[in-house]
């Protein structure tokens, strides 16, 4: 058995500690047992595979290579719904840059903290819309409620164009840049943002995505921005008051009270959209249109369920960032990997669901660990 000990005194700026750890030989699964050492939580592995120690570093554009601690970086200074979280320590970028060495089938699951470091509000975490008592639309609601329809649409209608200015974060460049390099198998997503795709990565979106919508009736699905067109020629004056508010203070009254919720939610004055407001159907069938998403309350299509569900069972390592994993779509996927023998990691600040079983839990931004990993030296690949 091979156990790995934190390094808290290592300099992460030269792969020549790092290389002396892991240039020789890597646990590649399996079974392994949880101890604490100096107040984290340790792993040790059982089952070895060669590994070969590469010369190529993989940068992420943007981001020092120096691998010293950088400051925070101003991005996440400015975004008010990142939630506070200490600088990543040596010790912890050393033991997320072991489990990643150590990984031949790396599954990476993905949540909404990826996204609150581009300026997209989570439910979740402590700066979460749910702790100012936000509650989210229901799938029960959205089918049964034409008032929920139209207050759903009239607000993500409003959001839209703040919500995809968001531009994907240096975690998001860096998981690319691992997906690149080989070091990733598959990758899972929570989120419907699509700031993954646009960092050249291509998760399965376990929840669907806002960038389509779909007809309940008869399936038809089409471009987001086409339905945004089709709200805005049904809606002229009323698409024409909210395009203006790009002039507008927030919380002004030429602002409709307005302040922005996950998902590309825009919380606004009822007045605006409860009488007036006029939702397009189905060109197809005239039927009722939904964004492609799972919402609160509905189910996960079986067949995208039964491919995540799979990733994880076959997976050797699997590695949860940015989710507290508290929806059961997500939890079944850690547990599944965890049972069947795979290395299990959490990154998230805050609690998740998950806690009391994944050996490896670090709390951090992943726009400020990941870099840094990719940057503390060259990444091992398998031998063939």
């Amino acid at each position: 058995m091979l156990s790995f000990t934190p390094i808290a005194s290592a300099s992460i700026s030269s792969g020549k500690v790092l290389g002396s750890l892991l240039s020789d030989i890597f646990p590649q699964s399996a079974k392994y047992q949880q101890s604490l050492s100096r107040g984290r939580k340790r792993i040790s592995f059982q089952g070895f595979m060669k590994f070969v120690q590469t010369s190529c570093q993989i940068s992420v554009p943007g981001v020092p290579v120096s691998g010293q601690a950088e400051k925070p970086m101003k991005f996440m200074r400015d975004k008010k719904v990142v939630p506070e979280a200490d600088p990543p320590s040596n010790e912890d970028v050393i033991w997320l840059y072991q489990f990643l060495c150590q990984s031949s089938k790396l599954v990476v699951l993905t949540g909404a903290g990826m996204s609150t470091e581009c300026g997209i509000p989570d439910y979740r975490s402590p700066n979460g819309a749910y702790s100012a008592g936000f509650k989210p639309i229901t799938h029960q609601e959205f089918l049964h409620s034409s008032r929920a329809r139209k207050r759903y649409w009239a607000r993500s209608y409003a959001g839209w164009r703040q919500f995809t200015s968001a531009q994907p974060s240096s975690a998001h460049i860096a998981l690319a840049s691992l997906e690149k390099a080989g070091r990733i198998r598959f990758m899972i997503t929570q989120n419907v943002d699509r700031l993954h795709h646009r960092a050249g990565s291509n998760p399965l979106e376990l929840h669907g995505t806002v960038y389509s919508v779909i007809c309940l009736d008869c399936g038809f699905s089409f471009c987001r921005n086409l339905f945004q067109d089709e709200v805005k020629a049904l809606n002229p004056k009323w698409a024409a008051a909210i395009e203006s508010l790009d002039h507008v203070n927030v919380g002004s009254d030429k602002s409709f009270g307005m302040k922005q919720r996950p998902d590309g939610d825009i919380e606004i004055d009822e007045k605006f959209w409860e009488e007036d407001f006029h939702i397009p159907t189905c060109q197809n069938c005239n039927g009722m249109l939904k964004p492609d998403v799972v919402f609160f309350g509905d189910n996960v299509p079986k067949e995208r369920a039964d491919k995540a569900l799979e990733a994880a069972k076959e997976c050797d390592s699997f590695l949860v960032l940015g989710s507290s994993v508290m929806t059961m779509s997500a939890y079944r996927l850690v547990r599944a990997a965890y049972e069947s023998g795979a290395a299990t990691a959490i990154v998230n600040i805050g609690p998740t669901r998950a806690d009391d079983f994944v050996p490896l839990k670090i709390s951090a931004r992943l726009g400020e660990i990941l870099p840094r990993v990719l940057n503390a030296g060259s990444l091992s690949v398998p031998s063939l």
